[in-house]
C-alpha cells in the first residue's frame, strides 16, 4: 500500500470498501475499524427521502453495534478528497488524529486525511 501505509489492516479497509461499492454500484464504499478490531462497511444511500454518505453510515453502524471508538477508516470514491462533513461525523466517534484512507475505484490508496 502506498500513500504512507504498510499496515495490512488499513489495506483490508480499502479492500472491504471497494468490494462493498462494487457489489452495489454505489457512488462510495466505506469501511471503519473500531477499537476492538471489528470492521463495519457501508455504501452511499441515495433514496428520495434519505441521503447518507458511505462513511457516515459505516460510522453509524459501528455506533449501533456498540463501538466506543474508531481507529481507522477508508473511503473508495471518485471524489478527490474526504468531505469535511464526513470527517466531522468520524471525529464524533473516533476523536482527533484518526486516519481516513482515500481509495480510487480500484481500491488503490490515493491519499489520506486526519480527523
Amino acid at each position: 500500500m502506498s500513500a504512507d501505509s504498510t499496515n495490512p489492516e488499513d489495506t483490508k479497509l480499502l479492500v472491504l470498501a471497494r468490494s462493498s461499492r462494487a457489489r452495489t454500484g454505489a457512488a462510495e464504499g466505506a469501511a471503519v475499524r473500531d477499537l476492538d478490531g471489528r470492521t463495519y462497511t457501508a455504501v452511499t444511500v441515495a433514496l428520495p427521502s434519505l441521503q447518507v454518505s458511505a462513511l457516515a453510515l459505516a460510522t453509524a453502524m459501528a455506533v449501533s453495534s456498540g463501538a466506543s471508538g474508531l481507529e481507522a477508516a477508508a473511503v473508495v470514491t471518485g471524489a478527490d478528497a474526504v468531505t469535511p462533513a464526513d470527517l466531522a461525523v468520524l471525529a464524533d466517534l473516533a476523536g482527533a488524529g484518526v486516519t481516513v484512507w482515500l481509495g480510487d475505484s480500484a481500491g488503490r490508496p490515493v491519499g489520506h486525511a486526519q480527523t
